[in-house]
């Protein structure tokens, strides 16, 4: 030691490195480092490096050569992390490794045993958990600022070249000469956005996250991925993380963020820069805070004034996130009628159109690309085995059992894509205005049972005279049974309150048949019945919002423009929402041309129609449009409805004739 100064060596001189040379410049300039050493196979040029400072080509020449090391700084390439901090700590220094640690759990295991075995401290390069505002936004959370915490999610939408992909021989790779290297947007890039959302989050290791989920794609021409969700689910009663995130943006105008979804307030943690916007009923706060640095925290930790911010100990839940990226499968490739060439050469970069909408939309749905069905998530992939079938042409609707949704939205089976005979897609699935709209389906806002009342449509409550609130208090639907014909599906679905006690069992029925060369019909008939005492069914409009009864049947429709809706006596969005009528035609042009879906009503009650044409597209069929529904055991209730789908404009005179059953 020279003047209390720790002695410190650098292994990896180039890159991040150099970052580290301008940081131990700055340390050694206040006394509290000797920047004693580098190690590095290429040269540096003269006077990079401060006359003082001995140059090895490797780290086995460099310890033979430096004795009484403090501290090692490890900043090299991923896969040569492990057998480079080994043989660190078997010297008796203590250990700054740049991030990600290692390239696997069994090696994260193995280097854990080896700093125990050592007595040496280790601090992973993970800069963003020195900010400050880490702590702030965990006690906020703690004192409920932000109310009841939903989700954590993280956001990134870089751009990044040709160059970057082809620096160096382990870029873009998920292995080299047959080791782990375990490139991507998840694992380097964004590593920090992954990382920094789980510690806001709280997760803790052991058994949490109780999953780690990953959906990985590629547009570059690499092995790893460079568009992906990461997602971790926990236990009920803590937020699920949800990561989006990509390198295939239009810029890198928009700094990357983790979200703390509250239901009094959003905080929203823009780690590169420290700064915390949170969003609440009082409007926007802007909240600037410093940050530790994390070579400094560990010269103090090795002083015995500070804990170390981010110990090795620390990264085993994030590694469980490497693990999982390691042992996917091969990205998905996006075919490029997806993405753009932008620039040449070295600084030719792909672009996919749309991705920081589609960032925005996983993060608020708190799913993956490819559950979104977004089209450049899918392409190329095999159709559910469980899609529907009609004679010739794409199938005409996919069923999903929604176990994968987030509790937020209520999960529920739901279809989509649901198409014409020609193709066209006509459903949404989570569109950001309200991320728990699925395709065509049965959801319920209001369902009180012998527990109380539970959500099962999802997103906010409808509070009386208060508006929409959000709580923990959706429920869900599974399939119990299921049974199918060539022309019909049936399930038998169990409905749950927020207490997961069983509050509803539906018996659901699909069926379809061809119309005509461009027409089909699709038939629901649901049957619900009470599963223990009385049930109400509410909807908005039933507990006093006027005109909002929606509550049963409910299709939402994708992205359309030119909309006309109507019933026999009506038109328009105002004269149609709350009608009761045998039929309701929509019409409006999908993918550049004009289709239609005829809506016929159940025979079994004269539900009014719930109909939004401005706000967002949807048709429902509404079981409580201003009063509640009872439901007695033993006193099911039925409602049996169909949609006739055209890839023509439909008339009114063609919705009589359909509706009547003729063709």
């Amino acid at each position: 030691m020279s003047g209390g100064a720790a002695r410190v060596a650098l292994v990896g001189a180039h890159g991040f490195g150099e970052i580290h040379r301008r940081n131990l410049a700055r340390l050694a300039g206040l006394g509290r480092a000797e920047f004693v050493a580098v190690a590095d196979p290429v040269p540096l040029a003269p006077g990079e490096l401060p006359a003082s400072v001995a140059v090895h080509p490797d780290l086995e020449a460099l310890l033979a050569a430096e004795r009484d090391l403090d501290v090692v700084i490890v900043s090299t390439p991923l896969h040569t992390h492990l057998e480079l901090a080994e043989r660190v700590l078997a010297s008796g220094a203590d250990l700054y490794l740049e991030k990600p640690p290692v390239t696997s759990l069994a090696q994260f295991e193995r280097l854990r045993s080896a700093a125990v075995d050592a007595g040496r401290l280790v601090q992973v390069g993970f800069q963003s958990l020195g900010s400050h505002a880490i702590p702030w936004l965990r006690s906020a959370l703690a004192a409920g600022d932000v109310g009841d915490v939903r989700a954590v999610t993280a956001s990134g939408v870089w751009s990044r070249t040709h160059g970057y992909f082809t620096r160096s021989r382990w870029a873009g790779r998920r292995t080299l000469d047959g080791v782990d290297v375990v490139d991507g947007v998840a694992t380097n890039a964004f590593a920090h956005a992954v990382i920094t959302a789980m510690t806001v989050a709280g997760v803790r290791g052991g058994d949490d996250p109780r999953r780690v989920e990953v959906d990985l794609h590629r547009a570059n021409p690499v092995e790893s991925d460079d568009t992906t969700v990461v997602r971790l689910r926990r236990a009920d009663a803590d937020p699920d993380v949800t990561c989006a995130l990509t390198l295939c943006g239009p810029d890198n105008a928009v700094e990357p963020f983790v979200t703390v979804h509250g239901s009094e307030a959003t905080a929203t943690f823009y780690y590169v820069i420290d700064e915390v916007h949170v969003a609440g009923p009082e409007g926007v706060s802007v909240e600037r805070f410093g940050r530790t640095d994390l070579l400094e925290n560990l010269l103090d930790a090795r002083a015995g004034r500070a804990e170390l911010l981010c110990a090795l100990e620390h990264t085993a839940p994030y590694m469980r996130v490497l693990e999982a990226v390691r042992t996917s499968p091969d990205p998905h490739p996006i075919p490029s009628r997806f993405w753009e060439r932008h620039g040449t050469g070295a600084d030719e970069r792909i672009v996919l159109p749309g991705i920081a909408d589609a960032i925005r939309r996983a993060c608020a749905a708190e799913s993956s690309f490819t559950e979104l069905g977004l089209p450049w998530a899918v392409a190329g992939r095999d159709e559910d085995a469980a899609a529907f079938a009609l004679d010739g042409g794409p199938a005409p609707a996919v069923p999903h059992d929604g176990e994968e949704l987030a509790a937020a939205l209520a999960p529920r089976p739901y279809l989509h894509p649901v198409r014409t005979r020609s193709g066209a897609v006509l459903t949404d699935r989570s569109p950001l205005d309200h991320p728990w709209h699925l395709g065509v389906g049965v959801a319920l806002p209001a369902v009180t049972g012998p527990g109380g009342r539970s959500n099962l449509w999802g997103g906010p409550d409808y509070v009386p005279d208060v508006g929409y609130r959000w709580g923990r208090t959706h429920g869900s639907a599974t399939v119990s049974g299921r049974s199918r014909r060539p022309d019909a599906e049936r399930t038998r679905l169990v409905w749950r309150d927020a207490r997961g006690d069983i509050v509803l069992h539906e018996d659901r029925t699909w069926s379809w048949r061809t119309v005509d060369e461009q027409t089909w019909r699709l038939r629901l008939r649901i049957e619900l019945s009470a599963a223990a005492g009385p049930v109400r069914l509410d909807s908005p409009g039933s507990l006093g919002r006027p005109g909002a009864g929606y509550g049963g049947f409910f299709w939402r429709f994708a992205p359309c423009t030119g909309i006309e809706v109507r019933t026999p006596e009506a038109e328009g969005e105002a004269a149609t929402n709350g009608a009761r009528a045998p039929w309701l035609l929509w019409t409006a042009a999908f993918d550049g041309a004009r289709r239609s879906v005829l809506f016929c009503a159940p025979p079994e009650a004269d539900d009014p129609w719930f109909v939004r044409t401005a706000e967002y597209p949807g048709v429902g069929s509404a079981l409580a449009w201003d009063a509640p529904l009872l439901l007695e055991p033993g006193e099911p209730v039925v409602r049996t409805l169909a949609a006739v789908v055209s890839d023509r404009a439909l008339s009114a005179a063609d919705a009589h004739r359909l509706a009547a059953g003729r063709p």
